[in-house]
C-alpha cells in the first residue's frame, strides 16, 4: 500500500499506523545509543525509586528496593524478580543470575529466551543493606524469592508499571519515554563509565557479541587526553620502545 501510494494509485494508504516513524527512530536510536536511556546519576535513581514507592497506593518498600537492584545490577525486571536467596553469595557480594523460569502447569519451567545467560553480577555496597533486609524478611530461606510484590506474588514488568504509576512518575522527572528496561542501560552505561574493561562488562551483561557492549562505551574529552598522557609515559618508560633523539 505505501508502494502504490508513492506511484499515486491512491491518495493514503488505509494501513499506515500512525506514528510508526517516530517510534521506529527511537529503536533504532536506542540500538545504536543504549546510553542515552540511562538515569544521569547515583541521586536521582534514588529520587526516583522513593517516589515510585510513595506514587504506590500501598507505599510499599519493596517497588523502590526493585529499582535500586535492577539499576545497580544491569538486571532486567524479570530476573530481579527470579532472583532468589540462594543466588546471592553475601561473602564475595556475587549474584549469580539465572536463566529465567516462569510458572507454569507442573511448576517451574526454563524460559531461555532472548539470550538470557547465567552470569555473575557484582553487588556493590550501595545495595547490600537493602539485599541483607530482604534476605531477613524471608528468614533466609535459600528457595525464596527476593523481590515479591505486596502480597508476595511475582514481579512482571506490567506488574511494576501499574502498581507504581510508572508513566506518571518518570514524566514528572522529565523522563517521559524512560522504561524499565532502561534500568538495565542505567546500570551498564555506569560500569562502562566507571572504567569496566569492555570483556568484563560484556560477562555481567550477558551479551552474545562484544559488538554489543560496545555500544555503551564513550570516552569523553578527559578520557581521551589520559589515554595520550599513558601512551607518553609508556614510551618513556625504561621498557618501552626506545625515541631517537632528532
Amino acid at each position: 500500500m505505501e508502494q502504490a501510494k508513492r506511484d499515486g494509485l491512491v491518495d493514503r494508504n488505509p494501513a499506515e499506523v500512525r506514528g510508526w516513524q517516530r517510534e521506529y527512530k527511537r529503536a533504532e536510536d536506542e540500538l545504536e545509543n543504549p546510553r542515552e536511556l540511562a538515569i544521569p546519576n547515583w541521586e536521582t535513581l534514588n529520587r526516583l525509586a522513593e517516589a515510585l514507592m510513595t506514587r504506590s497506593a500501598d507505599g510499599y518498600q519493596g517497588w523502590g528496593h526493585v529499582v535500586l537492584f535492577a539499576a545497580c545490577t544491569a538486571a532486567r525486571i524479570g530476573e530481579v524478580s527470579g532472583c532468589r536467596v540462594k543466588d546471592i553469595d553475601t561473602r564475595n557480594w556475587i549474584w549469580t543470575v539465572r536463566r529465567q523460569t516462569t510458572t507454569a502447569p507442573g511448576g517451574l519451567v526454563d524460559k531461555g529466551t532472548k539470550g538470557r545467560r547465567a552470569r555473575e553480577v557484582p553487588l556493590i555496597a550501595e545495595i547490600r543493606e537493602l539485599i541483607q533486609q530482604r534476605i531477613a524478611n524471608v528468614d533466609r530461606d535459600p528457595e525464596a524469592r527476593l523481590f515479591t510484590g505486596p502480597r508476595g506474588g511475582r514481579i512482571t514488568t506490567a506488574v511494576f508499571r501499574d502498581a507504581t504509576h510508572w508513566d506518571e512518575v518518570v514524566a514528572r522527572f522529565g523522563f517521559d519515554h524512560l522504561r524499565r528496561h532502561d534500568l538495565r542501560h542505567t546500570g551498564l552505561t555506569w560500569m562502562a563509565d566507571a572504567g569496566v574493561p569492555v570483556h568484563v562488562l560484556q560477562k555481567i551483561a550477558g551479551h552474545g557479541s562484544i559488538t554489543t557492549t560496545q555500544r555503551y562505551l564513550h570516552p569523553d574529552r578527559q578520557s581521551i587526553d589520559d589515554a595520550g598522557t599513558m601512551l607518553s609515559a609508556h614510551l618513556h618508560a625504561p621498557r618501552g620502545p626506545k625515541l631517537r633523539a632528532v
